[in-house]
């Protein structure tokens, strides 16, 4: 991945199935320095069955799509397969990576044929083990969103994919809710997820604003995704939690110099401080002084710049006799004194 946090805009169903917009979309990503885009790669017939009993409703309290039926809402949100083709070239045309979450078998094939460069595995898929499988068998990398997974769920993708012989994987934190609110994000889960299974870690932000974001980034998220509109109030079926050009520009932004203020385990101060070390604190002769007499603290002062005796030295030279003349404003040294300490 070129850098550190790949991030990732996801244009789910916020085209509105209107092919120009999704370009519109792609442009407008493109500008905001992200990594990628992504889409969505399914169909209606593929997620659901068009059954209009209440098992087949949104039934979610607070949810953006409470009350709808998954067909008609699935039916609305998918990116037509035939989009794909024309909207990969395009973003790999701006310098983007462009791939795809697959939602069945079927989706892997045709994305294959695409020759997509990775793959993503929604939080919601993640216990669809031979969906997960179809994918490590591509050998490509996979980023797998966790959402609502128990550690045994994560295990069980995780072990499989590795038994198949993919070792390139990324676990997502995600909060499977629509927004989520920020203090669901529970972003310490990410050390533990990259400990547990030895794998890079990121997060699928699913809430307003991208203070999730930056703060996964400096708790060591190598991806991030964020949902992407271009205009909220115009609308889209993810358009409430995701953001607009500005916004994610900014986010690009923060998340870059949050990862670059991390830097490395450093002390004693970078290269270009060892300018400002002149300006830390030394022992200097406060007053004109004659050879014999004594240094007290009415003679010389702990001030700037660092030129003389360091401060930790007041003790070893209060009281001790001068052996030259010395004036205002001079930077004492041990060889001043009429005994020098070793």
């Amino acid at each position: 991945m070129p850098q550190s946090p790949f991030i990732i805009a996801e244009l789910s169903g916020n085209h509105n199935q209107d092919f120009f917009l999704a370009k519109a979309m792609i442009e407008a990503a493109a500008k905001t320095g992200v990594d990628a885009i992504k889409l969505q790669t399914y169909t209606a017939d593929s997620m659901t069955l068009d059954v209009r009993n209440e098992e087949f409703m949104v039934s979610a309290q607070g949810s953006l799509w409470e009350g709808d039926n998954l067909y008609d809402l699935y039916a609305k949100a998918s990116t037509p397969y035939k989009w794909h083709k024309p909207l990969f070239d395009y973003a790999k045309s701006l310098g983007l990576i462009a791939f795809s979450s697959p939602f069945d078998i079927a989706a892997v094939n045709f994305l294959e044929e695409l020759e997509v460069p990775l793959y993503k595995i929604a939080s919601f898929e993640l216990t669809d083990l031979p969906l997960i499988a179809a994918v490590a068998k591509t050998g490509k990398p996979m980023i797998m969103s966790t959402g609502m997974a128990t550690k045994i769920e994560i295990e069980e993708a995780v072990s499989l994919v590795r038994s198949i012989g993919d070792n390139d994987i990324t676990l997502l934190k995600c909060t499977s809710t629509y927004p989520a609110k920020i203090e669901d994000s529970n972003l310490a889960t990410l050390a533990d997820l990259a400990k547990t299974f030895d794998c890079q870690v990121g997060l699928s932000d699913h809430t307003q604003g991208f203070a999730a974001a930056v703060a996964a980034t400096v708790l060591g998220a190598s991806v991030i995704e964020k949902h992407f509109v271009l205009d909220r109030s115009a609308g889209g079926v993810d358009a409430a939690f995701s953001m607009e050009p500005d916004e994610l520009a900014q986010l690009v932004s923060t998340c870059r110099q949050a990862k670059a203020a991390l830097g490395e385990v450093t002390y004693g101060g970078t290269k270009a401080e060892q300018d400002y070390r002149k300006y830390r604190r030394s022992i200097y002769i406060s007053k004109d002084s004659k050879k014999g007499d004594k240094l007290t603290d009415s003679n010389m002062q702990i001030i700037r710049p660092s030129l003389g005796l360091a401060p930790k030295h007041w003790p070893d030279v209060l009281g001790r006799t001068l052996n030259v003349d010395v004036k205002k404003g001079e930077a004492l040294d041990f060889s001043m004194l009429d005994e020098q300490i070793l």
